[in-house]
């Protein structure tokens, strides 16, 4: 089993990384090419389409930043994690939970996004 916490922290680094081209590698390193993505608001599959729907996320909440909720968990190929979106020093707007299966190589194959509460 790849280690839960790594897993998520790689994970909202994606999500947190506002410079284009370096939020591009990150997805190559977090997600294998035919990834998806998938929750209540959004989708995306393949790098291109999760880098296109990070970027729209940002354009949405410029300047708000996701962080780890607790523990990740995760057994088998699953990871289980819970984090908030908010501005830097202010309550979150948001908070969620993400269930993630990976592949053999520890790269994320599908996520699925559940919005746990919506200020």
């Amino acid at each position: 089993m790849h280690n839960p916490a790594h897993i998520a922290e790689q994970y909202l680094a994606v999500w947190n990384e506002r410079d284009a081209s370096s939020r591009r590698a990150l997805v190559a390193r977090a997600f294998g090419l035919e990834a998806s993505y998938l929750d209540p608001m959004m989708r995306g599959s393949g790098h291109d389409g999760v880098d296109a729907m990070i970027a729209g996320a940002q354009q949405q909440f410029p300047g708000y930043r996701f962080a780890l909720d607790g523990t990740p968990d995760g057994h088998n190929d699953v990871v289980r994690f819970s984090w908030t979106l908010g501005l830097p020093g202010a309550d979150p707007v948001a908070h969620g939970t993400d269930v993630a299966e990976l592949q053999p190589d520890g790269r994320l194959c599908r996520v699925t996004g559940f919005l746990n509460s919506v200020v």
